[in-house]
């Protein structure tokens, strides 16, 4: 599961009801230090993606949360959306600084994280799911449901571009 930050990730990974276990990738990539440094203008660690893949290498029953997730060997990928104005409402209520919260919405109206994903994984395994308007558990049974595999893919079916 991945998408911009402020999409609602962690929050809904933590009510999807699954037998796969679900891991914060942001989490294990600070406790266990799979990182090659740290990314001075944006204030962040920068991921060891190829020290994440080989930490995971061995598990199969996953559920990996983080906007890198889709950087990763994956059988579906879920990107959750939201509408950049309000994505970066969420940003700054949360404490982002306003730079921060601005570069992420013009991410998300630019579909960068769902670009990659499809450049990475092809349309047959990524489903979108818009959570502008919807309750953290509505988006949990989303969720559910392309784990289950009750639900078809779904990449190019939100478009905020009229955000720029």
């Amino acid at each position: 599961m991945t998408g911009t930050p402020g999409t609602g990730k962690t929050t809904a990974s933590k009510l999807v009801e699954t037998e796969l276990e679900v891991i914060g990738l942001n989490d294990l990539v600070r406790s266990e230090g799979l990182t090659t440094g740290t990314d001075e203008k944006r204030d962040s660690l920068v991921a060891d993606i190829d020290a994440v893949a080989a930490r995971l290498s061995d598990r199969d029953d996953i559920l990996i949360e983080s906007h890198l997730a889709h950087h990763l060997e994956a059988d579906r990928v879920v990107v959750l959306r939201c509408l950049p104005t309000k994505l970066k409402e969420r940003l700054l209520d949360r404490g982002d600084a306003e730079r921060k919260a601005e570069e992420n919405a013009e991410a998300e109206a630019l579909d960068v994280i769902l670009s990659e994903a499809v450049d990475r994984h092809g349309l047959d395994t990524v489903y979108e799911i818009d959570t502008t308007d919807r309750s953290a558990e509505a988006v949990a049974e989303e969720i559910e449901a392309v784990v289950d595999g009750e639900r078809s893919p779904s990449a190019g079916t939100v478009d905020f571009t009229d955000y720029l």
